[in-house]
Order: structure tokens, then C-alpha cells, then sequence
């Protein structure tokens, strides 16, 4: 059996799955529950510091966008952080820790971007026993107009200033927590090293607002006829999440730095697709809001049988896999030709590949008057559009032409030589073309 035992910072877990900083972690009730669910860690939701209490609306905090199932694609919340005094915090963080050591407990925190504040709080989360802190530069709304979350986030010398006066009042693993509203994310991460960070952990949610009330006019969650922009999270942006932590273990200033991966995670499939980005762990949030805390064991068994399956004994056999494979535009194989071929035997006929290629496309299906539908390959550029709007899984599948085949578009035979795109004939700029 593969070991998913992870050792990420010296926090050891009995897997690579932790609850992210949100409100499945606000309180000693649901983390108890989730460790009992077979979580490997928790990141407790966001500390604020003492004094004016933080106080969330007591109307709809989500507004959510679905497919055709109901099926949750898409989250946004206008929460903020936690509601509950510090104290009762501390207190319950605490006694977690201590009746579950072998798990990771990782705490949450946001406070004024003022060394005192920081100085302040934590020696007070460090006498809990929790394992790190992570620090919240990511909250896109609420707290960030108070010069908070996203507005220290988005700012590469803030970010090298607060993770400094934590690693000087703090002696445990600090986390930085980044967020995705930045046009580069390899800025905050490089600041954040400097400031003395052991990792970073991304995605925080995207700045959105999901849908808009027609009746009352207002975005919605609607809270008595106005709305506001709150944060993304769920399937849909794990996309972006991927490629922004790809972005970061390719960059030279950041390359092996740890990360902790977040953002869209639903499967044991999606854990594993993180790690070979060079995750060293995976946290979630949507899919234990959606299905419960018990959706764990799932992903622990999916990436238990996988992992047997590729011969894998521990998430280190593939950590990072991904990223040499990783690359940029100008440095993909022009040489590379697939074509696509459609099955005929589990062709349904509906003709959607049809019509996409027809309308859409370069006009490389046809289709015959008993409505048989094939591939005209002197056409076809394989951009396998075909294959993603077929409903038939594997249906129509795309194959790589073997070297000396001559590309019908082209006039180029497969393999001719062509390094790259500055020198590819299909390029008008390219010496071979002129």
C-alpha cells in the first residue's frame, strides 16, 4: 500500500489533505469532526487581533454558479474572518492540538499592518502548540478595504516586511498565503522567501461577483437589496490556481520552494494533478461545503490505489513531475502532428463534433447522407475541439501521425526539423518561410 504520509515543513500528517483556512475550520466542533473524517490537517480559519469585534452579515454569505445537474461549479463568499473572540480561539486550538498530535494544525492570520499587531498575537498562537501559522494576504473583500488580506497581498514589499517580523516573533513553519488578484504571482512568492517565508500556499479566492439578482437589480448574495464582490472558489478556478502554482515552481527565485496547493480540489485526481505541479500538499474547501467532512475518504482511497497502481510509495515518487513538462508557448514540438479519428462503432450520431468544426472550426468533419460522420485530414489542424464536445467518452480520439508523413496542410513532412516557432515555415517571420 502506498505510505501518503507527508512531511511538509517538519509538519508531519497521515495525509496530504488538509481543510483550508474557511468556515469548515472555525471552530473546535468541526475540526474535531474532520480529523475523525480522516483529514490529514486543517488550517483554522483567520485570527484577527483583539479589540473591535469582526462582525459578518446575517443574511446570505454565498452565492454559488451551478451546471445543469445542480452540480457546484463555482462558490463565492462575502464572509469574513472568524466572528469568534480570539481567546475562545486560542483556547480550542489548543486542546485540538493536543488531543490530536499526529495531525497538522496550522492557524490562520490576519491582523493591521503594524509589527506590534503582529508582535502582539503571536507569542498568543504559538503557545497553542499549532504546528505554523499561515498568513491571510489573500481575502479579496471585506478586510482588505481595511488595508488587509488582498491589500498586503498585492503588494511584493508588504508581503517582505510582515513575513519578516513574523519569522522574528515566531519560531515555527510561517506559510504565506497568496492571493490570485495580481498580474504576476512570482512577485509575492519571491517576496514572500525574501521575507524569510517556508512556503507559500495559493490559490486564495478570485475578486468576483457570480450572479445578479434581475428583480431587485442587486449582486447576488443580496443582503436587503445590495450586494458586493466577494471570493471565488470551487471547481471552476482550479484552473488558474494550477497554472499560477506551476508559474511559481518554474520561476529560478522560487523554484523548489514548498507550496501547498489550493483551489478547485474535489478528487483524488485533483490532489495528484497538484503534486505533480510540485505541491507538497493539497488543501480544500468547496468539496467539503458541497459533500461533507467524509468526502476524504474518497480522495484518500482514489490516490491510495492510484499510487499502487503507478508503483508510487509515497507522494515524493511524484511530487513535481509535471513541472519539467511544463513550458512555455515557443517551446512546444511544431513537429508534433496528431489527426482526429472518430469510432464509429460508438458514435452515436448526434453530430455535435460535426457542428463545432463545421461552424466553429476548420471545417473537418463531414457528414454522409446516412449521417455517418468522418474526418477529412487535410484539413484537420487537431485542435480537438471534437473530442471535448463529443458526449461519448472516447469516442473520438486524437493520433499522432509517425514521422515522414506528409502534412496535407503544410506541404512539410512530419519531423523535418523545424526547432521552433522562429524558424517554422508556418511562421510569415520565419527565415524558412521567406
Amino acid at each position: 500500500m502506498a505510505d501518503l504520509t507527508t512531511d511538509f515543513l517538519g509538519i508531519k500528517s497521515p495525509n496530504p489533505f488538509w481543510l483550508a483556512s474557511a468556515p469548515p475550520t472555525d471552530k473546535e466542533y468541526n475540526v474535531r469532526r474532520a480529523f475523525e473524517a480522516g483529514w490529514g490537517g486543517v488550517v483554522w480559519k483567520t485570527l484577527g487581533a483583539e479589540g473591535p469585534p469582526v462582525v459578518n452579515v446575517n443574511g446570505p454569505r454565498y452565492g454559488v454558479i451551478h451546471g445543469p445537474d445542480r452540480r457546484v461549479l463555482g462558490l463565492n463568499n462575502i464572509e469574513l474572518i472568524t466572528d469568534r473572540p480570539l481567546d475562545v480561539n486560542l483556547e480550542e486550538i489548543t486542546r485540538v492540538k493536543k488531543d490530536y498530535p499526529n495531525h497538522a494544525v496550522i492557524v490562520s492570520i490576519m491582523v493591521p499592518c503594524e509589527e506590534q499587531a503582529w508582535k502582539d498575537i503571536l507569542p498568543k498562537v504559538e503557545a497553542t502548540g499549532a504546528d505554523g501559522i499561515e498568513l491571510n494576504f489573500g481575502c479579496p473583500h471585506g478586510m482588505s478595504e481595511r488595508g488587509m488580506g488582498a491589500a498586503v497581498g498585492q503588494v511584493p514589499e508588504y508581503i517582505e516586511m510582515v513575513t519578516g517580523w513574523c519569522k522574528k516573533y515566531y519560531s515555527k513553519p510561517v506559510i504565506v498565503k497568496l492571493t490570485p488578484n495580481i498580474t504576476d504571482v512570482r512577485l509575492p512568492a519571491a517576496a514572500a522567501k525574501r521575507g524569510g517565508a517556508d512556503a507559500v500556499s495559493l490559490i486564495n479566492t478570485i475578486n468576483s461577483i457570480v450572479s445578479v439578482d434581475l428583480d431587485s437589480m442587486s449582486p447576488e448574495p443580496s443582503i436587503n437589496g445590495k450586494g458586493t464582490h466577494g471570493g471565488y472558489c470551487g471547481p471552476a478556478v482550479k484552473p488558474i490556481a494550477m497554472s499560477m502554482v506551476s508559474e511559481i515552481a518554474r520561476a529560478p527565485a522560487t523554484a523548489g520552494f514548498p507550496i501547498s496547493g489550493i483551489g478547485g480540489v474535489t478528487t483524488w485526481r485533483d490532489a495528484a494533478e497538484y503534486i505533480a505541479l510540485g505541491c507538497g500538499n493539497v488543501q480544500v474547501c468547496t468539496a467539503a461545503m458541497t459533500y461533507g467532512f467524509k468526502v476524504v475518504q474518497e480522495m484518500i482511497t482514489g490516490l491510495s490505489q492510484w499510487m499502487d497502481e503507478k508503483g508510487h510509495k509515497s507522494i515524493q515518487d511524484f511530487m513535481g513531475a509535471a513541472i519539467p513538462n511544463t513550458t512555455d508557448w515557443q517551446y512546444l514540438d511544431l513537429n508534433y502532428v496528431a489527426k482526429a479519428v472518430i469510432n464509429q462503432d460508438d458514435c452515436i450520431s448526434c453530430g455535435r463534433c460535426f457542428a463545432a468544426c463545421e461552424d466553429t472550426s476548420h471545417q473537418a468533419i463531414v457528414m454522409s447522407e446516412d449521417r455517418k460522420f468522418s474526418v477529412l485530414d487535410a484539413e484537420c489542424v487537431a485542435c480537438n475541439l471534437c473530442v471535448e464536445v463529443c458526449p461519448v467518452e472516447n469516442c473520438i480520439t486524437m493520433v499522432q501521425q509517425p514521422a515522414g508523413t506528409v502534412d496535407p496542410r503544410t506541404g512539410q513532412t512530419i519531423s523535418d526539423g523545424y526547432a521552433n516557432w522562429t524558424t517554422h515555415p508556418n511562421n510569415p517571420d520565419s527565415v524558412a518561410a521567406e
